[in-house]
């Protein structure tokens, strides 16, 4: 598995990241069929086979349920992961909820330190509801996180956008890292992925597959387009199917030998 920079973070991650929503929500989401949450047993087996695919990164949320959670439970090994966690969204009893207020933003960073079991968040991430320049021109949010980062609790903080003005803001105001949107319908932040990477912005892809929602015939293809694009460190796809996981590896893995 290829290993990227994450911008100038010093962190270098797996062209191909495992998303973990499907660890710990199946209420609410868009994917195109309904799923179960996996088995503990499960679990572990899917995160042994991302690990002897080369993966390093997972990303989670406070917003994906029990996902955190159960992390902190199936993870043995901390220092073999990068673990993207983020803040302003939480999913209770079937419904989500905004708080980006700094205080809020402490809280839940220490909540993920303690439901990760981990001392250190290799990145955290404003988990945008689409008020991008509300959140951070008049919130505060991400200065929030830049404090903890400077305490030693983050090795990297930024923006999962949703629009390209947050974007440029988030950039403006020294975010590490970006999670913007790329696939084959949805190109608008392409010009604004590039131009994260020439500043020393890390960028992970989300959506790449738009949600499951790209026809199978169209994956390989579409997934080697959007891990060629300049600026773009790793992709961060959900999967509790090993196979999946495994075809996803394989196509950035043969993009990368041709």
């Amino acid at each position: 598995m290829e290993l990227r920079p994450l911008g100038n973070t010093g962190i270098h991650t797996s062209v191909l990241s495992l998303g973990t929503v499907k660890l710990g929500r199946n209420q609410g989401v868009k994917y195109p069929q309904a799923f179960d949450l996996p088995s503990d047993r499960e679990a572990r087996a899917l995160l042994a086979c991302a690990k002897d695919l080369g993966i390093n990164l997972l990303d989670t949320a406070p917003a994906y349920g029990t996902s955190e959670q159960r992390l902190g439970e199936l993870l043995t090994q901390r220092q073999d992961w990068i673990l993207c966690t983020k803040v302003g969204e939480s999913f209770t009893n079937g419904t989500s909820e905004h708080d980006f207020r700094p205080a809020s933003v402490q809280a839940s960073v220490h909540q993920s330190l303690q439901r990760l079991k981990t001392d250190y968040l290799d990145i955290v991430l404003i988990h945008s509801n689409g008020d991008d320049l509300e959140i951070l021109n008049k919130t505060g949010t991400l200065s929030a996180l830049q404090d903890l980062q400077q305490q030693g609790l983050i090795r990297a903080v930024g923006m999962s956008h949703k629009t390209l003005a947050g974007a440029q803001q988030a950039l403006t105001l020294g975010a590490n890292v970006l999670m913007a949107t790329l696939n084959n319908e949805e190109r608008e932040d392409l010009e604004l992925i590039a131009q994260a990477g020439e500043q020393g912005c890390g960028v992970l892809i989300k959506k790449a597959l738009a949600s499951g929602h790209t026809p199978a015939a169209e994956r390989d293809d579409a997934l080697r387009w959007v891990a060629a694009q300049p600026g773009v460190s790793s992709l961060v796809i959900g999967s509790i199917n090993q196979q999946h996981l495994t075809a996803n590896a394989q196509a950035l893995a043969s993009a990368q030998a041709s």
